[in-house]
């Protein structure tokens, strides 16, 4: 399992943080995160007596926390307690400190924003539109990223109307099609972009983003058609629609002689595009 190490900074202090790449996760250290919440002298105590506490308290925290080898201040590694996002979230609830609490405050607003989204559907899009305009994108892209999130809400459904389920089906049809089209599976694709934990959708230029949903659609289109009852079934479908739109692909890319796949990410785009108006 290859893993990439991090440092991250939280209030001028150092979270060591791990990359898992097969999992496509980032872990931190919860001592080092306990100790900046708590501003204990001893935040290894303190998680020790967190963690116990916890347990009595019949959370699944501790029972599922991980221990990866990080990086000590003495340059030798040992293994340390880690928790993904998720955890991390779960922990911080758990904290009594008055750091904790802004983070606390925020998980409420974002889990009262979700049961808006539920009721209403259009919130959500409103709201994504808004996040996608504070991080620089066009309204061009966004009108266009809206869109493929709709046709693949239309591809999913029709997947669970054949028996698929969600989750690792899901992943390995979605990889089949990208395969088809691009080339690249999934984890390949993101990596050439230079891409974690990034959706890789946010990090398409328009053209990749329009073959993309060409793929789906017609994944969709051609599933309504064969009816597949099963997985096998399922996983030649995928390919076939992503096979329309890698015909689509290699028609432009012998038009115009020039690759439609970019290594170019949101970050890199959103730079040129500034060095353009700069112009």
């Amino acid at each position: 399992m290859t893993k990439e190490n991090a440092i991250k900074l939280f209030e001028q202090k150092q979270v060591r943080t791990i990359w898992d790449n097969e999992k496509e996760k980032w872990y931190f250290s919860i001592v080092d995160v306990v100790g900046i919440l708590t501003d204990s002298p001893n935040p290894n105590n303190y998680w020790k007596v967190l963690k116990h506490r916890l347990v009595k308290e019949g959370s699944e925290l501790v029972t599922n926390c991980n221990q990866l080898k990080l990086e000590s201040s003495d340059g030798k590694f040992y293994k340390t307690d880690v928790a993904d996002t998720e955890q991390l979230f779960r922990l911080i609830q758990s904290v009594p400190s008055p750091k904790a609490e802004p983070f606390k405050l925020w998980l409420a607003k974002v889990g009262r924003e979700r049961i808006d989204e539920i009721e209403d559907p259009e919130i959500g899009f409103d709201r994504l539109m808004e996040t996608y305009l504070k991080k620089g994108y066009s309204k061009e892209w966004i009108n266009q990223r809206l869109k493929s999130i709709e046709i693949r809400k239309e591809l999913t459904d029709e997947w669970e109307n054949r028996g698929v389920q969600k989750g690792l089906e899901f992943a390995i049809l979605t990889d089949e099609i990208t395969k088809a089209w691009s080339g690249f599976s999934t984890k390949q694709y993101k990596s050439y972009k230079n891409l974690k934990k990034e959706s890789l959708r946010d990090n398409m230029t328009n053209i990749e983003l329009v073959l993309n949903m060409l793929a789906e659609a017609s994944t969709s289109e051609i599933s309504k058609d064969k009816k597949p009852k099963t997985f096998l079934e399922n996983k030649k479908v995928a390919k076939k629609g992503g096979n329309v739109a890698k015909a689509a692909r290699t028609q432009l890319e012998n038009t115009t002689g020039k690759k439609v796949i970019s290594s170019q990410n949101a970050k890199s785009l959103k730079h040129n595009q500034e060095k353009e108006i700069e112009k």
